[in-house]
Protein backbone atom coordinates (compact mmCIF):
# COMPACT_ATOMS: atom_id res chain seq x y z
CA UNK A 1 0.00 0.00 0.00
CA UNK A 2 2.96 2.23 0.75
CA UNK A 3 4.37 2.00 -2.49
CA UNK A 4 1.54 2.03 -4.21
CA UNK A 5 0.49 5.73 -2.55
CA UNK A 6 4.23 6.87 -3.43
CA UNK A 7 3.61 5.96 -7.21
CA UNK A 8 0.48 7.46 -7.20
CA UNK A 9 2.35 11.03 -5.52
CA UNK A 10 5.20 10.81 -8.18
CA UNK A 11 2.11 10.79 -10.87
CA UNK A 12 0.54 13.73 -9.39
CA UNK A 13 3.59 15.35 -8.81
CA UNK A 14 4.96 14.41 -12.41
CA UNK A 15 1.17 16.28 -14.05
CA UNK A 16 1.43 18.80 -12.07
CA UNK A 17 4.64 19.65 -13.34
CA UNK A 18 3.44 19.49 -16.63
CA UNK A 19 1.47 22.20 -16.61
CA UNK A 20 1.93 25.45 -16.85
CA UNK A 21 1.77 28.77 -14.62
CA UNK A 22 -1.75 29.91 -16.57
CA UNK A 23 -1.50 33.18 -19.03
CA UNK A 24 -3.81 36.09 -19.50
CA UNK A 25 -3.33 35.36 -23.60
CA UNK A 26 -1.33 37.34 -26.04
CA UNK A 27 0.16 40.62 -25.16
CA UNK A 28 1.86 41.82 -28.42
CA UNK A 29 3.64 41.01 -31.39
CA UNK A 30 6.65 43.07 -32.74
CA UNK A 31 7.67 43.61 -36.39
CA UNK A 32 10.46 46.23 -37.97
CA UNK A 33 9.03 48.18 -41.05
CA UNK A 34 10.22 50.25 -43.73
CA UNK A 35 8.14 52.98 -43.14
CA UNK A 36 6.36 53.36 -39.24
CA UNK A 37 4.13 56.25 -41.09
CA UNK A 38 2.85 53.93 -43.68
CA UNK A 39 2.40 51.05 -41.13
CA UNK A 40 0.22 52.86 -38.80
CA UNK A 41 -2.05 54.38 -41.34
CA UNK A 42 -2.87 50.60 -42.72
CA UNK A 43 -3.40 49.34 -39.23
CA UNK A 44 -5.32 52.75 -39.02
CA UNK A 45 -7.46 51.49 -41.42
CA UNK A 46 -8.40 48.72 -40.12
CA UNK A 47 -9.27 49.97 -36.82
CA UNK A 48 -6.21 50.55 -34.90
CA UNK A 49 -4.86 53.32 -33.54
CA UNK A 50 -1.75 54.36 -32.30
CA UNK A 51 -1.65 54.97 -28.46
CA UNK A 52 1.65 55.77 -27.69
CA UNK A 53 5.17 55.60 -28.52
CA UNK A 54 8.77 55.74 -26.54
CA UNK A 55 11.58 57.44 -28.04
CA UNK A 56 15.53 56.56 -28.01
CA UNK A 57 16.95 60.32 -27.63
CA UNK A 58 14.39 62.13 -29.46
CA UNK A 59 14.15 59.33 -32.33
CA UNK A 60 11.34 57.32 -32.51
CA UNK A 61 12.30 53.66 -31.02
CA UNK A 62 8.40 52.31 -31.44
CA UNK A 63 5.22 52.74 -31.74
CA UNK A 64 2.45 50.66 -29.87
CA UNK A 65 -0.84 50.43 -32.16
CA UNK A 66 -3.54 49.15 -29.53
CA UNK A 67 -5.79 46.41 -30.43
CA UNK A 68 -7.77 46.31 -27.65
CA UNK A 69 -6.74 47.23 -23.60
CA UNK A 70 -4.65 44.11 -23.33
CA UNK A 71 -3.27 43.33 -26.77
CA UNK A 72 -1.35 45.77 -29.07
CA UNK A 73 1.34 45.50 -32.58
CA UNK A 74 4.42 47.04 -31.74
CA UNK A 75 6.29 49.14 -34.78
CA UNK A 76 10.16 49.22 -34.97
CA UNK A 77 11.37 51.28 -37.64
CA UNK A 78 14.00 50.10 -40.19
CA UNK A 79 17.33 51.58 -39.16
CA UNK A 80 20.88 51.15 -40.89
CA UNK A 81 22.16 49.53 -37.75
CA UNK A 82 18.87 46.92 -37.82
CA UNK A 83 17.92 46.92 -41.71
CA UNK A 84 16.00 43.54 -41.72
CA UNK A 85 12.03 43.58 -41.90
CA UNK A 86 9.49 41.44 -40.52
CA UNK A 87 8.61 39.84 -37.21
CA UNK A 88 10.67 40.19 -34.00
CA UNK A 89 9.43 38.89 -31.13
CA UNK A 90 6.18 37.05 -30.20
CA UNK A 91 4.68 38.51 -25.84
CA UNK A 92 2.52 36.77 -23.56
CA UNK A 93 1.10 38.31 -20.59
CA UNK A 94 -0.32 37.08 -17.40
CA UNK A 95 -0.91 38.41 -13.95
CA UNK A 96 1.38 36.29 -11.74
CA UNK A 97 4.75 36.63 -13.77
CA UNK A 98 7.09 36.05 -10.74
CA UNK A 99 5.82 32.19 -10.34
CA UNK A 100 6.05 31.43 -14.17
CA UNK A 101 9.23 32.65 -13.96
CA UNK A 102 10.51 30.71 -11.02
CA UNK A 103 9.09 27.96 -12.73
CA UNK A 104 10.81 28.27 -16.12
CA UNK A 105 13.83 28.38 -13.84
CA UNK A 106 13.22 25.61 -12.08
CA UNK A 107 13.13 23.81 -15.40
CA UNK A 108 16.08 24.98 -16.45
CA UNK A 109 14.85 26.83 -19.82
CA UNK A 110 17.09 29.44 -18.67
CA UNK A 111 15.10 33.00 -18.56
CA UNK A 112 16.30 36.39 -18.41
CA UNK A 113 15.96 38.08 -15.40
CA UNK A 114 12.50 39.27 -14.03
CA UNK A 115 12.96 43.18 -14.47
CA UNK A 116 10.96 46.37 -15.22
CA UNK A 117 10.70 47.35 -18.83
CA UNK A 118 10.99 50.71 -20.34
CA UNK A 119 7.14 50.77 -20.93
CA UNK A 120 6.64 50.44 -16.83
CA UNK A 121 5.60 46.35 -16.77
CA UNK A 122 6.96 43.74 -15.56
CA UNK A 123 8.87 41.88 -18.39
CA UNK A 124 11.35 38.50 -18.51
CA UNK A 125 12.53 37.35 -22.10
CA UNK A 126 14.35 33.57 -23.16
CA UNK A 127 15.47 32.22 -25.93
CA UNK A 128 13.20 30.10 -27.85
CA UNK A 129 13.72 28.08 -30.68
CA UNK A 130 16.39 28.84 -33.55
CA UNK A 131 17.07 32.46 -31.26
CA UNK A 132 13.94 33.19 -31.43
CA UNK A 133 13.06 35.92 -28.97
CA UNK A 134 10.07 35.29 -26.43
CA UNK A 135 8.72 37.63 -23.92
CA UNK A 136 6.19 37.75 -20.76
CA UNK A 137 5.05 40.54 -19.17
CA UNK A 138 2.45 41.85 -16.64
CA UNK A 139 0.76 45.03 -16.58
CA UNK A 140 1.81 46.81 -13.63
CA UNK A 141 -0.37 50.06 -12.28
CA UNK A 142 1.13 53.21 -13.79
CA UNK A 143 2.61 52.14 -16.70
CA UNK A 144 1.84 53.38 -20.25
CA UNK A 145 -0.35 50.64 -21.25
CA UNK A 146 -2.35 51.07 -17.84
CA UNK A 147 -2.16 54.61 -18.27
CA UNK A 148 -4.22 53.75 -21.65
CA UNK A 149 -7.18 51.59 -20.67
CA UNK A 150 -10.11 52.94 -21.98
CA UNK A 151 -8.31 55.49 -24.64
CA UNK A 152 -7.38 54.79 -28.42
CA UNK A 153 -9.83 51.87 -28.84
CA UNK A 154 -10.62 53.30 -32.35
CA UNK A 155 -13.05 51.00 -34.50
CA UNK A 156 -11.45 47.66 -35.34
CA UNK A 157 -12.44 45.17 -38.01
CA UNK A 158 -11.21 42.05 -35.69
CA UNK A 159 -11.45 43.56 -31.77
CA UNK A 160 -9.32 40.47 -30.66
CA UNK A 161 -6.13 38.92 -31.68
CA UNK A 162 -6.66 35.01 -31.32
CA UNK A 163 -3.12 33.32 -33.46
CA UNK A 164 0.03 34.42 -34.05
CA UNK A 165 2.07 32.27 -36.21
CA UNK A 166 5.70 31.37 -35.99
CA UNK A 167 8.01 30.29 -38.92
CA UNK A 168 10.06 27.71 -37.61
CA UNK A 169 12.77 25.99 -40.14
CA UNK A 170 12.48 22.37 -37.89
CA UNK A 171 9.09 22.51 -37.44
CA UNK A 172 8.93 19.67 -35.07
CA UNK A 173 11.81 20.54 -33.11
CA UNK A 174 10.16 23.99 -32.35
CA UNK A 175 6.63 21.94 -32.12
CA UNK A 176 8.23 19.82 -29.25
CA UNK A 177 9.75 23.00 -27.39
CA UNK A 178 6.32 24.66 -27.25
CA UNK A 179 4.94 21.08 -26.46
CA UNK A 180 7.32 19.59 -24.11
CA UNK A 181 9.33 22.58 -22.51
CA UNK A 182 6.72 25.44 -22.15
CA UNK A 183 3.60 23.13 -21.86
CA UNK A 184 1.25 24.68 -24.66
CA UNK A 185 -1.55 22.13 -24.95
CA UNK A 186 -1.80 20.80 -28.67
CA UNK A 187 -5.02 22.05 -29.97
CA UNK A 188 -7.47 19.33 -32.70
CA UNK A 189 -6.32 22.03 -35.32
CA UNK A 190 -2.58 21.52 -34.02
CA UNK A 191 -1.77 24.85 -32.85
CA UNK A 192 -0.50 25.47 -29.48
CA UNK A 193 -2.91 26.73 -26.57
CA UNK A 194 -1.38 29.63 -24.38
CA UNK A 195 -1.94 27.93 -21.00
CA UNK A 196 -5.20 29.63 -19.22
CA UNK A 197 -8.71 30.27 -20.30
CA UNK A 198 -7.89 32.91 -22.95
CA UNK A 199 -8.57 30.68 -26.11
CA UNK A 200 -5.69 32.11 -27.73
CA UNK A 201 -2.86 29.82 -29.96
CA UNK A 202 0.38 29.93 -31.30
CA UNK A 203 0.61 28.39 -34.70
CA UNK A 204 4.36 26.72 -35.78
CA UNK A 205 4.34 26.25 -39.43
CA UNK A 206 7.32 25.85 -41.92
CA UNK A 207 9.80 28.81 -43.05
CA UNK A 208 7.57 29.43 -46.12
CA UNK A 209 6.48 32.80 -45.08
CA UNK A 210 9.96 33.54 -43.93
CA UNK A 211 10.34 36.68 -41.70
CA UNK A 212 7.02 37.96 -42.36
CA UNK A 213 4.02 37.85 -39.44
CA UNK A 214 1.17 36.25 -39.69
CA UNK A 215 -1.56 37.28 -37.27
CA UNK A 216 -5.37 36.24 -37.11
CA UNK A 217 -8.12 38.84 -35.36
CA UNK A 218 -11.61 37.24 -34.27
CA UNK A 219 -14.64 38.45 -35.93
CA UNK A 220 -18.41 37.68 -35.27
CA UNK A 221 -19.12 37.10 -38.98
CA UNK A 222 -16.81 37.48 -41.95
CA UNK A 223 -19.92 38.59 -43.90
CA UNK A 224 -19.89 41.70 -41.75
CA UNK A 225 -16.09 42.09 -41.92
CA UNK A 226 -15.97 41.51 -45.42
CA UNK A 227 -18.24 44.12 -46.32
CA UNK A 228 -16.54 46.20 -43.56
CA UNK A 229 -13.22 45.94 -45.56
CA UNK A 230 -14.60 46.83 -48.60
CA UNK A 231 -16.72 49.75 -47.03
CA UNK A 232 -12.77 50.70 -46.11
CA UNK A 233 -10.77 50.21 -49.04
CA UNK A 234 -8.99 47.38 -47.94
CA UNK A 235 -8.39 45.08 -50.20
CA UNK A 236 -8.37 40.83 -49.00
CA UNK A 237 -8.66 37.98 -50.48
CA UNK A 238 -11.24 35.29 -49.39
CA UNK A 239 -10.44 31.74 -47.87
CA UNK A 240 -13.29 29.12 -46.55
CA UNK A 241 -12.52 30.03 -43.28
CA UNK A 242 -11.00 33.23 -43.27
CA UNK A 243 -10.60 36.92 -44.69
CA UNK A 244 -6.92 37.83 -45.92
CA UNK A 245 -4.98 41.07 -46.56
CA UNK A 246 -1.26 42.57 -46.25
CA UNK A 247 -0.08 45.02 -44.75
CA UNK A 248 2.99 47.53 -46.62
CA UNK A 249 5.76 44.93 -45.96
CA UNK A 250 4.17 42.33 -46.90
CA UNK A 251 2.91 41.08 -43.27
CA UNK A 252 0.05 38.68 -43.28
CA UNK A 253 -3.25 39.67 -41.35
CA UNK A 254 -5.95 37.56 -41.14
CA UNK A 255 -9.76 37.65 -39.96
CA UNK A 256 -11.80 34.81 -38.53
CA UNK A 257 -14.75 33.64 -36.80
CA UNK A 258 -14.71 32.70 -33.29
CA UNK A 259 -13.13 28.90 -33.18
CA UNK A 260 -12.25 28.42 -37.07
Amino acid sequence: MRKLLLFLLLCVTAAVSAQSVPMDGLAHVAIRVKDVPASRAFYEKIGFLEAFTIDNKGVLDRSFIKINDDQFIELYPQTEKQPQIGFLHLCFYGSDLESLHKQYEREDLKPHDLKKAGAGNLLFTMEGPEKQNIEYTQYMPGSLHSNDHGKHLGNPVGPKLISVSLAMKDVPAARAYYSEKLHFPITKSGSFAIPGTSGETVVIEDDQIGARMRVAFQVKSLKEAAAELTKRGVPFTRAKNALSTTDPDGNIVEFREHGS
